[in-house]
């Protein structure tokens, strides 16, 4: 089969199409490569020359700021229409969400307009902001989330402007629209799983599919100090929960300085950041999620033990008895707590690291999510 894959966010469409490839199948992935991330993708339609160009991109800014307009919209529009003749007649698309381009609701709709047109079988993932997503994150029906720190204090609607868009008259135009188009969505995660459940064309989720031939094990380094990577995305610092993150170290690196070795990273590309995951034992992923993003999942499978979503809900779902990750909540004495215990007892992060290899293995092998992909486009067309 001849499959379309629009947008990317953490790899998760590249890993895809890599199980969808060794089942047999043809894949081409579109979009723009996830901001600064930039993830592979065969048709490349990101505004590169306006913003690579020092000059229009002060420009670009200056104009977005009076006007709400992005420039850069405009050249994806163009390069996208350049390859219209590519994005015709496939078995399949999946848009990796329901804004995949990211570049304004008029654009982003002509786009969209025309990969309906143009392809009958058409599926949305619910992954990443959406409209569905963060009205249920504001509903405060978790106990926390990415937007908790709203919640708890409203002065910083500023910072969540752009989470709070997706809330928006036009976002809920879009949203309306692409749901009015598709088959179906499909959850990654048990959160998506929870805030998509008794809502229309929901079908069952289907975990985040990794690469496991392409990521080795990494063996437990015993050097003499636990490293410890804490990895910023400046942008998402807020929704992370990065400041827990910073609390818990503070008081970690004050009391044990001699046994730990701590890795801060800000803003890299998604190369540069993984390479740090090869010499660490533990990986400081989210303070405020409820299951894990595809950059904790690799982590896992190399055979770390990562600080990140794995509560209640993910063990039920998955029927775990042993654990695979630790469960992080907003609270830095916790995970102060959660570190110390770690640091002190060396032989809990090898037995984790095995646990979290193979539960990759088994609930997130690619070519085994492939699959699941393909029956259900199969039979929900």
């Amino acid at each position: 089969m001849n499959i379309l894959l629009v947008g990317e966010y953490s790899r998760l469409h590249n890993s895809l199409k890599e199980g969808l490839i060794k089942n047999g199948h043809q894949v081409t992935i579109v979009g723009n490569g996830d901001v600064f991330k930039k993830y592979p993708v065969d048709i490349d339609v990101d505004g590169t020359f306006v913003k690579n160009n020092f000059l229009l991109n002060k420009i670009r800014h200056l104009i977005f700021k009076l006007t709400s307009i992005d420039i850069a919209s405009i050249e994806t529009f163009i390069r996208f229409k350049k390859h219209k003749k590519s994005l015709l007649n496939y078995d399949f698309v999946q848009l990796i969400n329901e804004t995949p381009f990211n570049i304004g609701s008029y654009f982003e709709k002509k786009l969209l307009t025309f990969l309906f047109q143009n392809n009958k079988n058409v599926f949305l993932l619910a992954c990443g902001d959406d409209y569905r997503y963060i009205s249920y994150l504001l509903s405060g029906k978790f106990a926390y989330s990415t937007i908790s720190p709203l919640l708890d204090n409203p002065n910083l609607k500023t910072a969540y402007r752009h989470t709070l868009k997706f809330v928006s008259k036009k976002q809920k135009q879009i949203h309306d629209f692409v749901f009015k188009h598709i088959k179906g969505a499909i959850p990654v995660s048990v959160e998506y799983h929870i805030a998509y459940e008794n809502t229309s064309k929901t079908l069952p989720l289907i975990p985040n599919p990794v690469n496991v031939d392409k990521i080795e094990v990494v063996p437990f380094a015993d050097n003499g100090k636990i490293k410890i990577l804490h990895g910023i995305n400046r942008a998402n610092y807020l929704k992370k929960g990065n400041r827990y993150f910073e609390e818990a170290l503070a008081v970690i690196i004050k009391k044990y300085p001699n046994k730990i070795e701590v890795i801060t990273t800000e803003d890299l590309p998604y190369k540069e950041y993984i390479a740090h995951f090869l010499s660490a034992h533990i990986i400081l992923d989210q303070a405020q999620a409820h299951d894990q993003g595809y950059n904790a999942l690799e982590a896992m499978a190399m055979g770390k033990v990562v600080f990140t979503g794995a509560g209640a809900a993910f063990r039920k779902y998955y029927n775990l008895k042993d654990i695979v990750a630790i469960n992080t909540s907003p609270d830095s004495s916790k995970i102060a707590e959660n570190l110390e215990q770690l640091i002190l007892n060396p032989n809990q992060i090898q037995e984790i690291g095995r646990n979290a290899r193979a539960f990759v293995e088994k609930e997130h092998h690619y070519k085994a999510i492939a699959k699941k992909y393909v029956d259900t486009w199969r039979t929900n067309c």
